[in-house]
């Protein structure tokens, strides 16, 4: 597990990386991805649920009890299920978020994906989306490449690439305001 322990740290990774390991030798990552997918976009819909979530105004046992009405409306049982109410029991269920997406990291990596966040200031073409998805492949060392791609017009030209933990803002609009600041040091 020590390439784990490099992706997910803190107490969040270290619950994403006991659910991950226990979904491995049930078989159900896939399952649990998913449910844990459709939890976390429910937070992000529900106001009462976020507040559920992230107040320490409830209690463990109030949390449990509505967790447990919410999960089952929705359809998230098995080790989901059991995983998030294990969470609200030991009151870390405001973590719930960051563990999500750490169960996320733990399976891109062991899926060999990579994820990027790419902003142009025009809609790029399919050869130049596959262009650019192959260099980040090689760049990521990794056998897929998973691209959300923003149009941005702000930027004016070039593109800003998120791969992993790097970031490089080649865009025209950094490019400008890099040599204005330089030109504002000489003059």
């Amino acid at each position: 597990m020590a390439k784990d322990e490099t992706i997910v740290t803190g107490m969040a990774g270290r619950y994403a990386s006991a659910l991950f390991a226990l979904a491995q030798e049930q078989g159900a990552t896939d399952q649990v991805a998913a449910d844990l997918a459709r939890f976390s976009a429910m937070i992000t819909e529900s106001a009462d649920l976020a507040r559920l979530v992230r107040s320490p105004a409830f209690s463990a046992e109030e949390q449990v009890k509505a967790l447990g009405a919410v999960l089952a409306a929705s359809g998230i049982g098995g080790l989901t299920a059991q995983f998030l109410k294990l969470v609200a029991a030991k009151r870390r269920l405001f973590a719930a978020p960051t563990m999500i997406a750490d169960f996320g990291k733990l399976q891109d990596a062991a899926r060999g994906v990579s994820r990027a966040e790419v902003t142009v200031a025009e809609p790029l073409s399919p050869a130049n989306l596959e262009a650019l998805r192959s260099a980040l492949r090689e760049a990521a060392g990794s056998s897929s490449v998973e691209m959300n791609v923003k149009v941005d017009p702000a930027i004016i030209g070039g593109l800003i690439v998120k791969l992993v933990s790097r970031m490089v803002d080649g865009s025209l609009k950094t490019i400008l305001n890099s040599i204005r600041t330089r030109m504002k040091e000489v003059g």
